[in-house]
């Protein structure tokens, strides 16, 4: 009997993926590979379900013979293990990102003479109204709240990327690129303070009222999934970080980070350029125990950001709050540095994993960029957080083109540099 495989990642089994059944079953037996959890949140989305229970779900199916894990987005592994006769697709991925999928699929099935049948895709209005649910379940509190431990746990290293307004989150959540015959995009958002008030052209001290940080995380949460880590300066007085906490966890806030400092907040990249006071281990661990006294779910991270490098206060300070941080109760431990080069965050990092190799640390690569991903995660690092490229790259496009149609006069010159509208609001959903 003739072979055919297709591989499916979905939490709910609608029409579509019926009629790939259906078509496959005519062929032979039919062979349905379960994409793996660490594959799936490399380039589709996050799983609302248990591994375990969509492979029972696609064996429960009529027409399925066996279930096999896939373990790699790319099909080389998974054709080369199993040499099916034939490999059946939607054809919507002829192009965009996962063109690089149907790549290897044809390229491993051309060593043997295996074919490529593709059915053409499901587009009804209960395919759109099941995408639609399975979007709104990633969005919903008790999903997203829980998604930033999960990623900790599944990834060697969580890409974080700033967002700001709705807009700025579609891009994190939308932005999927392939390098190396790889898939990949951003796992969470960080919404900074400092981007935030340059977003509302104020100053990075505090100004920016707490509502109006909420309604900041609600513009983004409403058009977005992915999990949320916010930037919460100083935390405040530890009578109203309590209730921070609460507000955050029920809207479904994955994480706030706040910082061991006290007073008028100033922004770190000044260092000791401007006057700034640590906060004494004993108060902020308070803080932290409170913090965490009042939560109601073990979803929500309180994370503790070490500022003694920055104020140049040594190594053995910074470790020092470190221990006594975690030891109050704080889930995660962001060291920060003004360094152009990454020595002393390593240094840190080494230090801390002799101690502790289960707390995760964050790290934040604006001054020593050169550093990638995977040099991190080889110091022990879980969390990486581009914190406002952004808001960075907008501001001089922006205000170059308004610099050149002021002196044109017109539009004309600056249109070829510029994103045609309907591309940009085709990243934006309609219901």
């Amino acid at each position: 009997m003739k072979t055919v495989y297709t591989c499916f990642c979905t939490d709910i089994i609608h029409e579509g993926h019926l009629h790939i059944i259906e078509e496959a079953h005519k062929l032979g037996k039919v062979i349905v590979g379960a994409l793996s959890d660490k594959a799936l949140i490399r380039y589709n989305r996050f799983p609302t379900i248990p591994f375990e229970e969509r492979v029972r779900m696609y064996k429960s199916l009529d027409g399925v013979d066996e279930v096999v894990v896939q373990d790699d987005m790319l099909y080389d592994d998974i054709i080369d293990q199993i040499k099916p006769d034939y490999v059946i697709h939607g054809d919507n991925w002829k192009t965009g990102p996962e063109a690089i999928l149907r790549k290897s699929a044809v390229r491993s099935l051309a060593k043997y003479g295996g074919k490529l049948i593709e059915a053409k895709y499901t587009t009804t209005e209960s395919v759109k109204k099941i995408d639609l649910k399975l979007k709104e379940k990633l969005s919903m509190p008790e999903y997203r709240r829980k998604r930033l431990r999960q990623l900790v746990a599944m990834c060697p290293i969580v890409k974080t990327i700033e967002a700001h307004n709705g807009l700025t989150g579609i891009i994190a959540e939308k932005t999927v690129v392939e390098t190396d015959g790889k898939l990949d995009q951003f796992d969470a958002m960080w919404v900074s303070s400092l981007c935030d008030s340059t977003a509302k052209g104020k100053p990075d001290i505090e100004l920016v009222d707490f509502s109006s940080r909420i309604q900041t995380l609600n513009d983004i949460m409403e058009v977005t999934t992915k999990p949320i880590i916010l930037d919460g300066d100083t935390g405040g007085l530890t009578e109203h970080f309590v209730y921070t906490v609460r507000t955050l966890e029920r809207i479904g806030v994955s994480a706030i980070i706040i910082e061991d400092k006290t007073g008028l907040k100033k922004n770190s990249l000044f260092g000791n350029e401007v006057v700034q006071t640590q906060d004494t281990i004993e108060h902020f661990c308070e803080k932290i125990r409170e913090g965490k006294r009042v939560q109601l779910t073990d979803d929500f991270m309180i994370i503790a950001r070490i500022e003694s490098l920055i104020l140049e206060q040594g190594m053995d300070d910074a470790l020092k709050r470190a221990f006594s941080y975690v030891e109050a109760g704080a889930d995660g431990i962001m060291i920060h540095s003004r360094k152009k080069e990454p020595d002393e965050i390593f240094e840190f990092c080494d230090k801390f994993r002799e101690k502790d190799n289960k707390t995760p640390i964050v790290v934040v690569p604006t001054s020593f960029n050169s550093v990638t991903e995977e040099e991190l995660s080889s110091h022990g690092v879980n969390i990486v957080i581009y914190a406002n490229q952004l808001t960075r790259s907008a501001f001089p496009a922006m205000q170059q083109t308004a610099n050149e149609i002021l002196r044109c006069h017109r539009a004309k010159e600056v249109d070829s540099k510029l994103m045609p509208f309907k591309e940009i609001i085709t990243l934006i959903d309609e219901l």
